[in-house]
């Protein structure tokens, strides 16, 4: 008796935003791996369902949404996909007006919806698997997500219409991941979260962070554990010690900042003033001296003036930071910002973020170039255009600086950790021999 061939379902997972969406993903792909789908990531291969998972933080982020969910919209439409779902922080924020707007989509599902989205596609939910995922970074790193949401109150922030209030994961649990990553290969993890420092006051009643890199720091295969997303406001002191102290706990922290004048930083919300700024850095550097420090900067917040943008240009070179990026300001509605006219026009907006950079970019290249015959360790990441590209403890991925190992003359395997002499630096790079 012939029997009717039975296909199995094919999934593309298709990623936009930051790192913890890409967490997202990837317990995502856990689940329905578990659950027998082939599952796909960011792939160009033909699937017969596609799962966006969107990113709504700022305009041009907002719109790479659209414009990738339309894309997939006219696929369906043309008959070369069968299910389309939308997920994330876009689909969190605007459900219902994509509904509305984008109506080829058949399930639209929130941040926090993971479980609904597993059962439309008729699978089961498998709780056992928390803790659990299948990376789609290289092998030998992974981002650690170690809470969701966000408490603050930054005026120009949507990410708590998005992402919720702040829900910590335990310490527990956190290690169970960690651990499981370790077995898998991975080196380095990545703390990430929309705030790190907030981190344990939900379910331990305190600042809980330096408590977690402690527990982090035992955990077996992982030699690098690096902090993102800091809040500077009553940063907690024991953080300080535990990446002076903890030998795992890399001598880098990526603290956003966002401005230096307390006019804007007033109107930012941010709780913070300059004179406090300036202590933390200093505190910093003076209990960790090797510590590299990153920061992100928002020009052309509402109101802001010449000389308040002056006022930041100066910190910058007051600082010098490590690492520094810059955001254009975006007016988000239903945040407390959108109550006050954008009036620096977007031309300005620009200048300033470009000048900025400018400066930057000297500070940069002068910190670069001390580096010249200093010997660093170094994680090798791939192979490219003829160079072994890695990294050293002060510097994460796609945001900072790399170091270029001539593959013509050297051979390094990706994955490992190798010593190296710096031999020649450039603004964003550093070229180095294996010693």
């Amino acid at each position: 008796m012939k029997t009717k061939k039975i296909e199995r379902d094919t999934v593309n997972v298709v990623t936009l935003g930051c790192s913890k969406n890409l967490v997202d993903s990837e317990n995502i792909i856990t689940q329905l791996g578990h659950n027998k789908f082939d599952v796909s990531h960011n792939s160009n291969d033909q699937a017969n369902i596609v799962i966006v998972n969107t990113c709504g933080f700022i305009d041009l982020a907002k719109e790479e949404s659209i414009n990738t969910i339309l894309a997939y919209a006219e696929e369906k439409k043309e008959g070369n996909l069968e299910k389309l779902y939308v997920t994330g922080c876009l689909s969190e924020r605007y459900k219902e007006d994509l509904e509305q707007e984008i109506p080829e989509v058949d399930a639209y599902f929130g941040t926090m919806e993971l479980p609904g989205l597993i059962s439309v596609l008729e699978a089961d939910y498998k709780h056992e698997l928390i803790g659990e995922r299948t990376i789609s970074t290289p092998k030998h790193y992974a981002y650690l997500k170690i809470s969701e949401g966000c408490n603050r109150t930054c005026s120009f922030c949507a990410i708590p219409l998005m992402r919720g209030k702040h829900i910590s994961k335990t310490i527990e649990d956190l290690v169970t991941e960690a651990k499981n990553l370790a077995r898998i290969g991975v080196k380095e993890v990545m703390l990430i979260a929309q705030e790190l420092t907030y981190y344990g006051l939900d379910i331990y009643k305190k600042r809980a962070l330096a408590d977690l890199l402690a527990a982090l720091n035992d955990v077996e295969g992982i030699e690098w554990i690096r902090l993102h997303y800091a809040y500077p406001s009553k940063f907690p002191h024991e953080v300080i010690d535990a990446i002076r102290d903890l030998p795992h706990v890399c001598n880098y922290l990526d603290i956003p900042l966002q401005h230096a004048s307390d006019s804007v930083l007033f109107r930012m919300k941010r709780q913070i003033t300059r004179k406090e700024t300036t202590k933390l850095i200093e505190d910093l550097r003076k209990e960790v001296p090797e510590i590299a420090i990153r920061t992100t900067m928002l020009v052309g917040f509402p109101g802001e003036t010449e000389e308040e943008f002056e006022e930041l240009c100066d910190f910058v070179r007051e600082m010098r930071f490590d690492r520094l990026g810059v955001f254009r300001y975006s007016h988000e509605e239903n945040t407390s910002a959108h109550d006050i006219e954008d009036d620096v026009p977007a031309e300005v907006k620009a200048d300033r973020a470009n000048r900025l950079m400018d400066i930057q970019r000297e500070i940069s290249y002068e910190l670069n170039e001390a580096k010249v015959g200093r010997k660093l360790k170094v994680l090798v990441d791939r192979k490219e255009s003829g160079y072994f590209v890695g990294r050293t403890e002060y510097d994460s991925v796609e945001v900072d600086n790399e170091v270029l190992i001539d593959a013509t003359k050297h051979f390094v395997r990706v994955g490992d950790f190798v010593d190296v002499e710096v031999t020649d630096a450039e603004e964003f790079d550093l070229y180095a021999k294996p010693i």
